[in-house]
């Protein structure tokens, strides 16, 4: 009996932007569907307003109204905004926010009930998507509510060449060094450690800790939150039995090659971990959000409205994030497997009655 495919979601992001292109040059390809059932959740009419401007018109896609009518080898799309709606290419709008929310809302609600799998998200706008609804910096901290309340998600860049996470996210870099706390620090490395283990399938992760002032501080003469905070936070997480590292200086890590060394990074604010990342990974980095019950990507850039709707995107960064939501899905379930009663097997086996 043919194994049930899993059903992922992808939430269609900013109208405005190079969301819609990502999607459907992604879902060309055929062997998509050998892993997974995609559903969009989006807008009908604004899909065939970029199918026709991409030239794509003979990528099938088939309306619904419920997951549960997304069956066989076709591209299902859940019509979520008004057929009012109106792309304005590069344009930062009112509509293109209200609609981004719309399809987050309705995506998120599925991934709520188990209908489906994990959610691949295209880049919003952090500005129109703004409401009353909708009052955070980005996907991560709105997912973090969503479904761990006053837990701590993570925001995880990874590609082959390296995985880098970040103990602070969308805050002002004024505000960053009060931020960091050994608390914080703690909490950001349990999750990365833990993730590492469950969603990326490594035994015992190794974790490199970057410093948060240039040359991590030279021994309190360029700053002393090295010595005061990062410091005894990493001697607290290595009693728990977390293997890391530093702190480290973030030149001379990324430098000298010496972060591939390590099964992650942990940088101290949002720029530190990502431009070195970007500058490495740009086209097939994944942002992947750590530390969820359910799982998310989405990939590593923006709207990038100055080439909406010319057909030059890539769409090499979302189709590594759609791979990516199914491999995590994947190694948590054989994380479960392994750890869900380990004595149930050894007694099985010793027994004799093992294969």
């Amino acid at each position: 009996m043919e194994e049930k495919k899993m059903i992922i979601g992808i939430t269609h992001g900013d109208i405005n932007g190079i969301g819609y292109e990502v999607i459907l040059k992604t879902l060309l390809e055929n062997h998509v569907f050998e892993f997974c059932t995609p559903v969009i959740y989006g807008s009908p009419k604004v899909a065939s307003y970029y199918r026709k401007t991409l030239n794509i018109e003979h990528l099938g896609l088939t309306t619904i109204n419920d997951v549960k009518d997304a069956v066989g080898r076709k591209v299902y799309i859940i019509n979520c905004c008004s057929e009012d709606i109106k792309v304005e290419l590069g344009r930062s709008t009112e509509m293109a926010g209200q609609a981004a929310f719309a399809a987050l809302e309705a995506a998120t609600r599925d991934l709520a009930a188990g209908k489906i799998d994990a959610i691949v998200t295209a880049p919003i706008n952090k500005s129109n998507i703004q409401s009353a609804q909708f009052s955070f910096p980005g996907h991560t901290e709105y997912l973090e509510k969503t479904f761990i309340n006053q837990g701590k998600a993570l925001m995880l860049l990874v590609s082959e060449i390296a995985r880098v996470a970040v103990v602070t996210g969308h805050i002002p870099i004024s505000k960053v060094p009060a931020a960091i706390t050994q608390d914080l620090i703690i909490e950001k490395l349990r999750v990365l450690n833990q993730s590492l283990k469950e969603d990326f399938g490594i035994t015992r992760p190794r974790i490199a800790v970057l410093g948060l002032n240039p040359h991590s501080g030279d021994n309190g003469v360029i700053g002393t939150e090295e010595q005061d905070v990062i410091i005894p936070a990493l001697k607290r997480c290595a009693d728990r039995g977390i293997v890391c590292v530093g702190p480290l200086s973030a030149d001379g890590l990324y430098g000298s090659g010496a972060f591939r060394n390590y099964d992650a990074v942990l940088a101290m604010y949002h720029d530190q971990g990502l431009a070195p990342f970007k500058t490495l990974a740009m086209e097939n980095g994944v942002n992947f959000t750590a530390g969820l019950p359910v799982i998310r990507t989405s990939p590593a850039h923006g709207t990038a409205y100055e080439i909406a709707g010319q057909n030059i995107a890539s769409e090499s960064s979302f189709r590594h994030a759609l791979f990516l939501a199914y491999d995590v899905c994947k190694n948590r379930k054989n994380y479960q497997e392994a750890f869900a009663n380990p004595l149930k097997k050894q007694d099985v086996e010793q027994n004799g009655y093992s294969e």
